[in-house]
């Protein structure tokens, strides 16, 4: 498929614009030079309302079937300093929808970073909380179930957006943008480059795998796990990446062994917390190339990009997809 007869199919799709797109694809000149080897970042923190970030892409897919649907509410849920939770509170506000964030922690005594952000967008939020024992780990799709009937008993009617927004809807998001990074890589000489990103969720991995298959991109993708929370998390990703492949026409299926995703190694502590190894890469970017990173997301995946190089090969390219996260400083 081409990228015209794919981006066709996108747009054939319900999507309202929240973000100016390209974001650009840059190299990293310091940096590139330290390593050895050519290194860009692609910087999706600049695409969206309030400080920005990756989750932009997919609530243009998913806030506008809640318009569609009539809906008057939405509801999301996250960790304390979920990005996603934040720009779905500045999209619900920017649309005339009323935003639900669900947290099941307590609530701090003071709102720092992306909570403060809330506040200010006039975001209801609602806290849970849980034993401080850390849970056995359940499948992402049992947890996604359990927040909606939570979500329907505690507001009411609304329009459910599960944890970093992943269904096959918004993962659409990251469909349309694997377009725009195999564009852009092709023109910068770099089409066959590791593509290195934060998974948390998994749904802009699941996007952008689908969306390089159906292009027949050489581009090579990576997921850093950033949270080590779900059972069965390839298998996770590897359903969503073929739902969205049926749902635009192209039967295309992925087992949780087409997944590539390196689980646990740099989580650190717990989801949340920041690393030591996250915490040196934050520094490193900030002080070679003046870009800021988040401490518990993209700081551990940028970790993981540092700690992976053995696998990329000697000399090859390497994007870094930058889903944002700068709030998250200053908690």
């Amino acid at each position: 498929m081409t990228h015209a007869e794919l981006l066709a199919r996108l747009d054939a799709r319900p999507r309202v614009v929240l973000g100016e797109t390209p974001t650009p694809l840059r190299r990293l000149e310091r940096l590139s030079a330290e390593r050895g080897r050519p290194l860009f970042v692609k910087r999706d923190d600049l695409v969206g309302p309030a400080l920005g970030g990756s989750k932009t892409r997919k609530l243009e897919y998913l806030l506008a079937e809640a318009r569609q649907l009539g809906a008057r509410k939405v509801v999301t849920f996250g960790g304390l300093q979920s990005n996603h939770a934040r720009l779905t509170a500045a999209a619900a506000s920017m649309l005339g929808l009323e935003p639900h964030l669900f947290y099941f922690e307590a609530r701090p005594k003071a709102l720092t970073g992306n909570l403060l952000v809330n506040e200010l967008l006039g975001a209801r939020m609602h806290f849970f909380p849980l034993s401080s024992k850390r849970p056995r780990p359940r499948s992402l799709e049992s947890t996604i179930r359990l927040a909606r009937l939570l979500a329907r008993l505690r507001v009411g009617p609304n329009y459910f957006i599960p944890v970093g927004g992943h269904t096959w809807s918004g993962a659409l998001g990251y469909v349309r943008a694997a377009v725009e990074i195999d564009e852009q890589a092709q023109a910068l000489g770099i089409g066959d480059a590791w593509l290195i990103v934060a998974a948390g969720s998994g749904g802009t991995l699941a996007g952008l795998l689908a969306g390089l298959r159906l292009v027949g991109s050489r581009l090579r993708p990576l997921g850093i796990d950033v949270g080590n929370l779900w059972k069965d998390f390839p298998a996770s990703v590897a359903c969503l990446a073929t739902e969205v492949c049926e749902r635009l026409g192209e039967p295309l299926a992925f087992a949780p062994g087409d997944v590539p995703l390196v689980e646990g190694t740099y989580v650190g502590e717990a989801y949340g917390r920041p690393s030591e190894a996250g915490n040196a890469a934050l520094e490193r970017l900030a002080r070679h190339e003046g870009i800021l990173l988040d401490p518990v997301y993209t700081a551990k995946a940028f970790a993981g990009l540092l700690g992976e190089a053995g696998r990329f090969g000697r000399g090859e390219p390497v994007v870094f997809l930058h889903t944002g996260g700068v709030p998250a400083l200053f908690a």
